[in-house]
């Protein structure tokens, strides 16, 4: 059985905290920030976790994570 390959783009967006959860950053924060409040701004700069629902499909993707 050959290893399994780590999906690139998903290796580069998640990292794992110390207790296993999965680390992510927030989406809407490159452009257009003009009409955006700067509290909305400021919440999107915060990284966020990776709902529970989403980590079997995560374990796909980040094999060796």
């Amino acid at each position: 059985m050959p290893k399994m390959k780590t999906h690139r783009g998903a290796a580069k967006r998640f990292k794992l905290t110390a207790s296993g959860k999965i680390k992510r950053s927030k989406a809407f924060k490159s452009h257009l920030l003009e009409h955006k409040s700067a509290k909305r701004g400021r919440g999107l700069r915060t990284p966020t976790l990776v709902h529970a629902t989403d980590h079997r499909n995560m374990r796909t993707l980040l094999p060796y994570l």
